[in-house]
């Protein structure tokens, strides 16, 4: 292994696909919009420079390969190595890489860590997939610009691998900020019916912690770690894992924690925090003590219906008839001025429509609910309203203090309804002494949290 091997071995490793025989290969580089000819013809040019001037001249001297590139109008550009590749597949061999097609996908790096033996080979191999991978989109922050992001990028399910990546960054002292993971309590945490979960992971690290410790070998890379690392007015600090607070908020359950393409230490799992993952699969560096905390209350933060369902009234009646439990029930129609139930809100009420003193709706979730009901089409962005949805809602009691909505409180703590403007939603309740019936630690891994299907008689036995 030397550095320009290193280098390589993560460029191909972050976007390398084969061809079925094993002798055709390109890179995929996945800039989208960031290197577009048509978005950004200068940038552009540069990441053509880029590839001409670093790449091409490595991939001759190493292997002997020469290269193009391909720039389809999406901005994903496609680096072809050209040449007789089986001295670079028997050196990927060599480490346990298989040369078939997406290795993403599938591929494991263990094998070439152990072989980057000092902490310059690390940084080589990591700017290889920075310069495939990294997304220095700066959208990528944390809450504001003043916390730019590194964000590494992966597709499909492969766990492991951003496990190891995670490790081989903090191994160099590039501490990671977050992993969102390529699961459903991730990417739909309110909604059971979001079918379009599958977004892939996204491993983020401070842009302070990278401009420290790792590297990128793309010009138009550095520029634009650079630009955003501007947009801050200080530096930060990363904190490791295990000393960072965990915030953990309630997910709903979704059909999908049981997809068959997730590994099976991860599948028919619920996650509470994205460091639950790292407890699961067992990193030296995910807060053990503290996962164990949340998992004490985990009937507070799981919810085995939608949290909030917004939709058109078609869709929502649709799925309340095909719901078993759902279309059960008996519905008593209420009329509600958006006022008053504001002003419940307003005065810090909690919870609404419940049988108990820790059970209901809540109503911080029926008043977003009623916000997408009353909002005019322009006021909406999909189904999110533009703008503060408080702000939504003062505007219109101004306008008619007598505003109603139609809510339909079921006879059993199955979602309320909520109606109005041909647009209905769905709030899931609070019932924590309920939820609790319905948790189990798997046998086989201690921080592994398993919800099952909530029934009629669970909701009934509480009466």
């Amino acid at each position: 292994m030397n550095t320009d091997k290193a280098y390589l071995f993560g460029l191909i490793i972050g976007g390398g696909v084969f061809g079925n025989a094993e002798d055709y290969l390109r890179i995929r580089l996945p800039y989208k919009q960031w290197g577009s000819y048509k978005a950004n013809p200068h940038r552009a040019s540069e990441i053509s420079r880029d590839i001409m001037e670093v790449l091409s001249p490595l991939f001759r001297s190493v292997y002997s390969l020469n290269i193009s590139y391909e720039t389809p109008p999406s901005g994903i550009w496609y680096v072809i190595c050209e040449g007789d590749l089986s001295e670079l597949i028997t050196d990927l061999q060599s480490y346990n890489i298989q040369c078939d097609g997406d290795l993403r996908n599938n591929v494991s790096i263990s094998e070439i860590v152990k072989s980057l033996v000092d902490d310059n080979l690390k940084r080589r191999f990591i700017a290889g997939l920075a310069d495939t991978i990294g997304s220095t989109n700066p959208n990528h922050r944390r809450f504001t610009n003043e916390v730019q992001i590194l964000s590494f990028e992966l597709k499909g399910f492969n766990f492991s691998f951003v496990c190891e990546l995670c490790r081989l960054l903090y191994s160099i002292n590039c501490l990671p900020d977050q992993i969102l993971w390529n699961h459903p309590n991730f990417h739909c945490t309110n909604n059971p019916y979001y079918r379009q979960w599958n977004k892939g992971f996204k491993l983020r690290v401070q842009i302070d912690q990278y401009e420290k410790f790792g590297a990128v070998a793309f010009k138009t890379k550095a520029m634009a770690l650079k630009e955003n690392r501007s947009l801050q007015q200080q530096t930060h600090d990363a904190i490791p894992c295990p000393e960072r607070e965990i915030r953990a908020t309630r997910t709903c359950v979704h059909p999908a924690e049981n997809d068959n393409r997730l590994p099976n230490c991860i599948r028919g799992g619920h996650y509470l925090h994205n460091r639950h993952v790292c407890a699961v699969l067992g990193c030296e560096h995910a807060p053990y003590n503290e996962i164990k905390t949340l998992l004490d209350k985990a009937e507070n933060l799981i919810m085995p219906f939608p949290i909030l369902y917004k939709d058109n009234i078609e869709n929502i009646e649709a799925t309340i008839s095909t719901e078993k439990l759902l279309s059960k029930r008996i519905y008593r129609v209420e009329n509600y001025t958006v006022r008053s139930l504001y002003d419940k809100y307003l005065d810090h009420t909690i919870l609404m429509f419940g049988n108990g003193i820790d059970n209901g709706y809540p109503v911080s979730e029926i008043i977003q609910g009623i916000a997408f009901i009353i909002a005019d089409e322009k006021e909406l962005n999909g189904k999110r309203t533009k703008g503060g949805y408080k702000e939504l809602i003062e505007k219109y009691i101004l306008s008619d203090a007598n505003l109603s909505v139609e809510i339909r409180i079921p006879d059993l703590l199955t979602p309320l309804v909520i109606v109005g403007n041909k647009r209905g939603v769905l709030v899931g309740a609070n019932n924590p002494q309920v939820y609790k019936s319905l948790i189990s630690i798997d046998p086989d891994n201690e921080y592994k949290l398993c919800v099952r299907s909530i029934t009629e008689q669970d909701l009934s036995n509480e009466e």
